[in-house]
């Protein structure tokens, strides 16, 4: 019980890093948009990331791992690695159609399709609990973007369709990475893993970028894209250990906060008259809000029933073991 308590305790502190850095990253990258394209920004942070990442593994000798893989692991690595490109390439740009938080919750359309694809290819079994905590989800998703649905969005609707569009893409391509990469933990570390797809990313990258963009840069900008680089290796090395103490649909769910960990730090800065020019005010009615609050609820709903079947199956097996003793 110590052993599975210590366990879930550091499945929920990686998760919920996540989620913080996930929900700043969207501001970060509206700020960004004035300096850096979609394609430069991403090839910045990921070559950022596979520089320190080996320095690190190299420093710790870590590296030998890479030798085990057979040609099939190497293709399902590359495969991640694509995919979490397009994931990356296409939500930078998607936010400079939509607001950050909208932007992020219509992200959460992925911890949907990944604990479904955790269902159908990892074998991870979805109790009926946790089967209508995501259709609560799916609900407060709907609610929230109402105003779409019934035609009385007062902004730009073909803007906000392309926007929501691109993040959808995004969405999707996530979900294939983390599902892919998922099946790769038997022979590589995380580190290892995320390492690869870095260098991968940096190689593949580096002839559609223009990095001489970035040296026209500000003070200000300099630091937006520090964190940004930053943010990579710290969002992403947290979900990677994340799947190792916790089930899929577990770490789905807390991810499911991250719109509105933006929410917050958006309305944050335009309380307090951050980037003004950049990030404006939220329209949001109090139905929007309700619908918020339901992804909320769903979220914390399904990590409670997810950690509670975890305790009860780890206690039938004891059982059984015992009798079979």
């Amino acid at each position: 019980m110590g052993n599975a308590k210590h366990h879930f305790m550091i499945g929920l502190l990686l998760s919920s890093t996540t989620a913080l850095f996930w929900g700043m990253i969207p501001i970060a990258l509206k700020l960004s948009s004035g300096f850096a394209d979609p394609v430069t920004l991403t090839w910045a942070r990921f070559t950022f990331a596979a520089v320190v990442v080996f320095l690190w593994q190299w420093q710790h000798h870590k590296l030998y791992e890479l030798r085990s893989l057979n040609r099939a692991e190497w293709f399902r690595l590359i495969a991640s690695g694509l995919f979490l490109i397009v994931n990356y390439t296409l939500f930078a740009w998607g936010l400079t159609y939509l607001r950050p938080e909208v932007a992020q919750l219509a992200m959460q359309v992925s911890p949907i399709f990944m604990a479904l694809g955790g269902y159908v290819f990892l074998k991870e079994r979805i109790s009926l609990p946790q089967a209508v905590c995501f259709g609560v989800l799916i609900v407060g998703l709907l609610i929230f973007f109402h105003p779409v649905l019934m035609g009385t969005y007062e902004g730009d609707m073909h803007t906000l369709i392309t926007g929501l569009v691109i993040i959808f893409i995004s969405a999707f391509s996530w979900c294939i990475y983390a599902l892919t990469q998922k099946t790769l933990f038997h022979k590589l570390s995380s580190s290892n893993i995320l390492l690869m797809i870095y260098i991968l990313a940096t190689v593949t990258m580096a002839p559609f970028s223009t990095p001489s963009k970035l040296m026209t840069m500000s003070s200000d900008d300099t630091w937006v894209m520090l964190f940004c680089c930053i943010n990579t290796i710290v969002a992403y090395g947290a979900f990677t250990q994340a799947l190792r103490y916790w089930q899929t649909v577990q770490v789905s769910a807390v991810i499911a906060l991250v719109p509105v960990v933006v929410f917050v730090l958006t309305e944050l800065c335009v309380l307090f008259g951050l980037w003004s020019n950049i990030i404006s005010e939220s329209h949001l009615d109090w139905i929007s809000y309700l619908g918020m609050i339901l992804v909320v609820m769903a979220a914390v709903s399904v990590q409670i029933v997810s950690a509670r079947a975890g305790r009860k199956k780890k206690a039938t097996a004891k059982v059984v073991e015992a009798r079979a003793v």
